[in-house]
């Protein structure tokens, strides 16, 4: 089955991003490397965010980005923890229950008028919730680094953790 098979690598991905998530020091939600770059709490909320995804794919065939949106505020690292928390296990839930003609359905993205992309859900399932998590939690640990927060390990050893 595709949900056995995603599984286990979800469930690592995850555990490494929780471990991520929770070195984000709530004193510096608002701060960020560069004027264009997402405040350190942000960047951190969407990962959050980004955990829960897997409910929207498996449950809906389309998305559409197009309308206005308010992105969901947190004020500690806990409430932060919480939400993705919340969200890796409703969607571990979704792709444990997915059959495997589930994830072989079409899932679009679109944005207004525009279709940004369709792919069957498996694709989006391993691009929009694996693939764009484990983008953005590189980039949370580079800030965790410019603050001087110790960065966990996540595919092999850091400066700062040198044993798994």
């Amino acid at each position: 089955m595709i949900s056995q098979s995603l599984l286990p690598e979800f469930d690592q991905e995850m555990k490494t991003t929780r471990r991520v998530l929770e070195r984000v020091d709530a004193g510096k939600f608002g701060w960020k490397p560069h004027d264009k770059s997402f405040p350190f709490g942000t960047l951190a909320t969407h990962v959050a965010q980004l955990a829960g995804w897997g409910t929207t794919i498996m449950g809906q065939d389309e998305l559409d980005i197009g309308g206005p949106f308010t992105p969901p505020q947190v004020e500690s690292t806990q409430e932060l923890l919480d939400m993705f928390d919340k969200n890796v296990a409703a969607t571990r839930a979704a792709l444990a229950n997915a059959s495997d003609e589930d994830f072989k359905k079409p899932w679009t993205l679109r944005k207004g008028d525009r279709e940004v992309f369709t792919l069957p859900k498996a694709a989006v399932v391993r691009t929009m919730v694996f693939n764009h998590i484990i983008h953005h939690r590189g980039q949370l640990s580079v800030y965790l680094r410019l603050n001087d927060i110790p960065v966990p390990s996540v595919y092999g050893p850091t400066a700062d953790e040198q044993v798994f």
